[in-house]
């Protein structure tokens, strides 16, 4: 059975994640020790709130590092708040360096007088093959709740995305890094499917 370590940094609904985990067959545990993602095959960075405090709280645990170290060699998935952390920076209050594990930046969302925060169900279009998106069909529904968007560098990095008053980068990816900007744990079936599809890299 696979183990999966989700980091614990102080800013994520980590239960929730847990329990989807759990339900699609694998061990999950809730960490903020370097040991603990360590002895893990796969690690979840998961994360909801501002940019800012999120980085500072992983400078101040050292957990930035750590994260960086476990990416080179294991797969990593980032939630969220935690997906925008892979990015190079985020200018969301100020400006502030990101992990750099993907290339290009976050920025306030401009949904072209739709409401933001950018709230509820939206459909996937898909941009290229990636692991993580096996079985689920062009236009399936995931949970979104965010301010911000990111900005990729390069398009073979960008896998999936959504429309809000325009292109909103839905799943990334870059060699063993992966992230979704939607709630795969409360994204139902499809949800599900992408974690379990992760437990499988």
């Amino acid at each position: 059975m696979k183990t999966i370590a989700i980091t614990d940094y102080g800013m994520g609904n980590l239960m929730s994640v847990q329990k989807a985990c759990e339900y699609v067959g694998a061990k999950a545990y809730i960490t903020g020790e370097e040991e603990g993602l360590e002895k893990a095959d796969l690690v979840i960075l998961p994360g909801v709130g501002a940019f800012p405090d999120a980085m500072k709280l992983l400078k101040q645990t050292g957990l930035d590092n750590v994260i960086k170290a476990q990416a080179a060699k294991k797969p990593l998935l980032g939630i969220c708040l935690g997906m925008q952390l892979l990015f190079d920076s985020s200018d969301e209050f100020a400006l502030t360096e990101g992990l750099g594990l993907i290339k290009g930046d976050v920025r306030k969302m401009d949904a072209g007088g739709l409401k933001i925060p950018h709230m509820g169900w939206n459909s996937l279009e898909m941009n290229g093959e990636c692991p993580l998106l096996k079985g689920v069909d062009k236009g399936s529904y995931v949970y979104f709740v965010h301010s911000y968007k990111a900005h990729v560098a390069m398009r073979d990095d960008l896998y999936a995305f959504t429309q809000y008053g325009g292109e909103v980068a839905a799943v990334v990816g870059h060699g063993n890094v992966y992230g979704c900007q939607f709630h795969p744990e409360k994204s139902s079936q499809t949800g599900l499917q992408i974690i379990k599809n992760f437990i499988e890299l």
